[in-house]
């Protein structure tokens, strides 16, 4: 069996921890915990015929009194840069994190999932910036962790490029 080990990088309260309770128990729950420290969870799934263990680190959400660790980064397969899409300052600590973890990392696969797409009639981040994004590499997806959107396509997307393949 593949073991990957996956973090889960963003700014508090995006919803990453949601979006790991979505993919490993297919749960979503509206009461908002605080993450401290790290958070591990694990998920086995078959891709391409290969059995894969995920190792989701879920790590606190950063902001200006608290720094990610970058010892909690070592040995990481990929990365998801989470965003929530009613807060665009969520999209700029989404693209600080990953060069970061980058520095730290060297070029891992990685993805920015712009969550909350339930919510999309509130959302304030600009089309424009999400398409600067993507004209600069960045792989965007748009995930709810509240309804299941987009979850499943995201983790097997990110696992696919983990494993050595080009993303369809």
């Amino acid at each position: 069996m593949i073991q990957k080990k996956v973090c889960m990088l963003g700014a508090f309260a995006v919803g990453k921890t949601s979006l790991v309770r979505r993919f490993v128990h297919s749960m979503f729950a509206d009461k908002y915990l605080t993450t401290v420290g790290v958070k591990i969870d694990k998920k086995q799934l078959t891709h391409s015929g290969k059995e894969v263990l995920l190792l989701l680190w879920d790590l606190y959400g950063e902001d200006e009194f608290q720094r990610v660790q970058t010892t909690y980064l070592r040995g990481s397969s990929g990365l998801f840069l989470v965003a929530d899409g009613t807060r665009p300052d969520t999209v700029e600590k989404a693209i600080e994190l990953r060069d970061k973890a980058l520095a730290s990392l060297g070029n891992v696969p990685h993805v920015l999932l712009m969550n909350k797409c339930d919510l999309s009639p509130q959302w304030e981040v600009r089309p424009e910036r999400l398409r600067q994004l993507t004209e600069s590499g960045w792989q965007i997806q748009r995930t709810s962790a509240k309804t299941g959107e987009g979850v499943e396509q995201a983790f097997a997307s990110l696992t696919e490029q983990m494993l050595g393949g080009i993303p369809k």
